[in-house]
């Protein structure tokens, strides 16, 4: 019998997820550049990400109008440990 183990999602501070998302809704960045800043936020916390995860995920977090909830969830997703 093989059992199955739900896949555990990093989290980041609150404080942090909404400097970063004061940050993506301040700058007015397109989705290439949103990627970036994702990009830049996991590697300064230690995490990895590949440029295809952050790309989509900056177009579902802009689309999704960048709450809070969905930045913790959709980050905790694409976040690898380096």
């Amino acid at each position: 019998m093989i059992s199955t183990k739900a896949i555990e999602t990093e989290k980041f501070p609150m404080a942090d997820l909404v400097g970063l998302r004061k940050e993506l809704l301040e700058s007015h960045l397109d989705s290439w550049q949103a990627a970036d800043l994702i990009s830049s936020y996991l590697s300064g916390r230690g995490y990895g990400v590949s440029s295809h995860a952050a790309r989509s995920t900056a177009s579902r977090l802009e689309s999704e109008g960048y709450s809070v909830e969905s930045m913790q969830e959709e980050l905790g997703k694409i976040a690898f440990v380096m």
